[in-house]
């Protein structure tokens, strides 16, 4: 049977949406003026009431809706603006100067507000607004001699034109003019750079600041917009109104406000106008429910928000084609020659940075230089301060002594932007794309590097998007550049990174963990286009965990330990030095702790993984591990950072679920159990960093390891704990948080081992703790092993997890490349292969040349 292909006769054409929304707006506006003029009276108060609503949600669509700020406090700069305006006019100046001077004396109001409030977020951010506008309504009611107290301001002399006295019919087409001008402004406004900020600065302010955008200017800006409007939309509301008291500017009209933008939808051109129709009409609707108008508000909200969360807006644009922009990607040529031209300046140089976090110094004392036209990478196990450094250099940490150069510019404790300005780009561990911006438009935002330009002028020009483009194509993404960022898978999401920091015309560029997550066949492509950036000329600067690549590709390398630095030189020189070992390895002094009495090994395994394969995106981080732990039995699983180790004690626990492969506990599988599931049968989590509860006191947390066993912890089991545990009993009434790093990983043992487990995980027991403390814990491990616990341990001291072991398995890239009895893997040169790389790495000059081949 032939089947008949239905097409309508006219489809509905591909729109170009600036021009589509701008048609739309003065079609709004010309309906406006047409209803007015054929109306009169209370419908003409109702479009003008629209109108002036209108207008104060486009403020607060550009404060909310583009930069993500909540404010509940709108109608006090609405009251401001109405009490200016009005006190004003009676004191005899022109209707059209006081206009001005309302939305001035408004926004300087908001400019003082900001000035605390973007310091806040959250319900902190929320109360500050609040109780600004409780002050403007009380202030209102108690300055009397200004205000009129209670009793209001009236007799408003109308607005004067050339002589001409506006009726109430011009006054409302006035506002409905000045409604369609808002809208219009907002239009051309968030496709500007300013439009452009604030998104950025909403999506992840980090990564905003990283791209040279001062997060406070950018925040206060959209304060200040926000209640100059407000500000406006009051000073039209006097003479519409030709009264105004307290009881026109309720903390609930602010709610009302938010709601209208939310319902309309955020950050949407046209939210504001629907918004304010539905809010405005929808109370005259339901006059006979007056009483019940927030409830039913509330309950619409609440509709809204879980059937189309961008709002009525949101949803129609989904159902209206849009046509695509060409594009012209600038050429792989021209993009490269773009970089050689990039500012080099002398590369960059780390002079005795040093930093310290409660006592404790993160890096101490660190010195290298990072050349032009070379890969400095940075090695070290966990804890050793790699991101820090970074962290520092890039402007998020201030050092506590020391200098870091670019050029003649010292920026050490500079904000991030002024770093971001001077040179400096960046990519982070977890990637931080601006989620709901498109990917062409994730790149076009680096380019400004902090300027704002024209408020008018759209960033997105042909131009721009066609460097942009290249920038992308140039880093090997070949996805859709109008994609939503947010959809990305993650290696796409790495390329997209790093050509938004090459956008910033950068001489240096910092990159933390790059090939994190990646496939194999990924990172040879990352680790070409690299090398490919540092030919160009840029200053690369490279944190990364997989060994064999920053062997392959580094022209020298920092090793750091505990914040202080090992060796600065070769990769070959760095990869045979012993402290560098030892950083990894474990310095080998800690001897082995025999068992008294030797372990014999059972024949059913109480952990078993079968081709176990997971991760977090489409690489999987793990792949077809298979790992055995015997009753009784410790085993250590070892690799570098990075290798899989977390991920996989993660998996067991079940908050990862395995993408292939079977978990098996006690002959029962539990691959598919949810994590309290798992906890239920016996498979007990200590995770790495302790995850105290610092406001519970140490008895409190032990005592909710037993949460899942039919009985609290009783006096003799704590007894046992604190006898096993002897630093943790003149703690016991003390809070968590006061404790030690060796005190708060003895306790998050001592809260696993009331939950009574047939098999208990430690992920990172060392980490971060001092010697004699790692040698105290170590002792207990050995203890507990001895007693009969069953125990996988994972720790990036691979001879201090080997001295108390039975077993051991090494990771290398997600896989088992090694496997025996503990005793035999200490002296293993796989060992040492799987944390520093393998042996045969080449002559460098030929992998320069090969990487070279892109």
């Amino acid at each position: 049977m032939m089947k008949t292909k239905f097409q309508l006769k006219n489809p509905m054409p591909n729109l170009n949406k600036p021009v589509a929304l701008d048609a739309a707006i003065v079609l709004a506006v010309l309906g406006g003026l047409i209803g007015v003029s054929i109306t009169g009276g209370y419908t003409q108060f109702i479009i003008g009431l629209v109108a002036i609503t209108t207008i104060l949600c486009v403020g607060l669509n550009v404060l909310y809706g583009l930069t993500g700020l909540v404010s509940l406090g709108q109608v006090g700069f609405f009251a401001i603006g109405a009490y200016a305006s009005a006190i004003l006019t009676l004191a005899g100046l022109n209707f059209w100067l006081s206009l001005v001077a309302s939305s001035v004396i408004a926004g300087f109001a908001g400019c003082l507000l900001a000035l605390s409030a973007v310091r806040m977020a959250g319900p902190f951010l929320a109360m500050v607004t609040i109780a600004f506008a409780f002050i403007v309504e009380h202030g209102a009611i108690e300055w009397r001699a200004l205000t009129g107290g209670q009793n209001g301001l009236m007799g408003f002399p109308m607005p004067e034109l050339f002589g001409y006295m506006l009726s109430e019919t011009d006054l409302v087409m006035l506002c409905v003019i000045l409604g369609g001008v808002a809208l219009l402004a907002f239009r051309r406004l968030v496709t500007s750079g300013w439009g452009m900020a604030m998104t950025s600065m909403r999506d992840a302010e980090i990564a905003a600041s990283s791209l040279g955008y001062n997060a406070f200017v950018v925040k206060a800006t959209g304060f200040a917009i926000a209640a100059a409007m407000a500000g406006l939309a009051g000073a039209l509301f006097a003479p519409l109104m030709m009264f105004i008291a307290p009881s026109n500017f309720p903390l609930s009209q602010s709610i009302l406000y938010l709601f209208a933008v939310i319902l309309g939808g955020a950050g949407t051109v046209l939210g504001p106008l629907v918004g304010a129709t539905v809010s405005v009409m929808l109370p005259e609707m339901l006059a006979d429910f007056a009483e019940y108008r927030l409830l039913i508000f509330g309950a619409l909200l609440i509709v809204v928000l879980l059937i189309a969360p961008r709002g009525i807006v949101g949803v129609v644009e989904r159902f209206i084609p849009l046509k695509k922009r060409k594009v012209n990607a600038t050429p792989a040529a021209e993009i490269e020659a773009g970089l050689k031209a990039y500012t080099k300046s002398d590369g960059l140089v780390v002079d005795d940075i040093s930093i310290a976090f409660g006592g404790v110094k993160a890096v101490n004392s660190v010195s290298f230089t990072a050349k032009p036209g070379q890969v400095t990478s940075i090695i070290g196990p966990n804890g050793a301060g790699k991101t820090t450094l970074l962290n520092i250099i890039s402007g998020f940490y201030k050092p506590t002594e020391g200098a870091v150069g670019i050029g003649d510019q010292d920026i050490a404790g500079k904000p991030t932007d002024f770093a971001a300005r001077n040179g400096i780009a960046r990519t982070y561990q977890a990637t931080r794309l601006f989620e709901n911006m498109s990917v062409v438009d994730n790149v076009i935002a680096g380019l400004p590097v902090g300027r704002f330009g024209n408020p008018f002028s759209a960033i997105a020009s042909d131009e721009n998007r066609n460097h942009a483009a290249g920038l992308l194509a140039f880093c090997g993404y070949q996805g859709d550049i109008d994609a939503r960022a947010g959809d990305l898978p993650h290696v796409d999401r790495r390329l997209v990174e790093i050509a938004r920091s090459l956008a910033t015309r950068s001489g240096v560029l910092l990159l933390d963990e790059p090939a994190a997550g990646l496939m194999h066949a990924d990172k040879v492509s990352l680790s070409k286009l690299l090398r490919q950036l540092a030919d160009a000329g840029i200053t690369v600067v490279l944190v990364e965990h997989d060994m064999e690549m920053v062997m392959g590709i580094s022209d020298q390398i920092l090793a750091v330990d505990a914040g202080t630095p090992i060796i600065f030189g070769s990769p070959q020189a760095v990869q045979s030095n012993p402290q560098v070992i030892a950083a990894y390895l474990g310095d080998g002094k800690m001897k082995a702790r025999p068992r008294p009495i030797p372990f014999e090994a059972g024949e059913s395994p109480v952990i078993e993984t079968l081709r176990l394969t997971a991760g977090y995106g489409a690489a999987p981080v793990l792949q077809s591990v298979d790992i055995k732990v015997r009753q009784g039995e410790m085993v250590a699983l070892l690799g570098a950072n990075g290798a899989g180790k977390s991920t996989f004690l993660t998996a067991l626990a079940g908050l990862l679920r395995p993408v292939k492969g079977q978990i098996v506990l006690n002959n029962e599988y539990i691959h598919a159990f949810a994590p309290h599931q798992i906890v239920e049968q016996g498979l007990i989590l200590v995770p790495e960093g302790r995850q105290v509860f610092p406001e519970l006191t140490v008895r409190e947390n032990i005592e909710l390891g037993a949460y899942k066993q039919p009985k609290p912890v009783s006096a003799d089991e704590l007894e046992a704990i604190l006898k096993r545990f002897p630093r943790l009993r003149d703690r016991i009434n003390s809070p968590a948080g006061l404790l030690s790093g060796g005190e708060q990983q003895m306790m998050a043992i001592a809260r696993g081992l009331v939950a009574k487990p047939k098999a208990l995980l430690l992920d990172e027991p060392s980490l971060g703790l001092a010697p004699a403390m790692v040698e105290e814990l170590y002792a207990i491990l050995g203890e507990l092993r001895d007693d009969g616990v069953t125990i996988l341990l994972v720790d990036q001291m691979a001879t201090m997890a080997l001295s108390v072991a039975d077993y051991a398995y090494v990771l290398e890239q997600g896989q088992v490349v090694a496997e025996g009895p503990a005793s035999d893997l200490r002296q293993d040169e796989r060992l040492i292969a799987a944390y520093l790389g393998g042996s045969e790495q080449g002559d460098k000059k030929q992998e320069k040349v090969a990487v070279g081949d892109v």
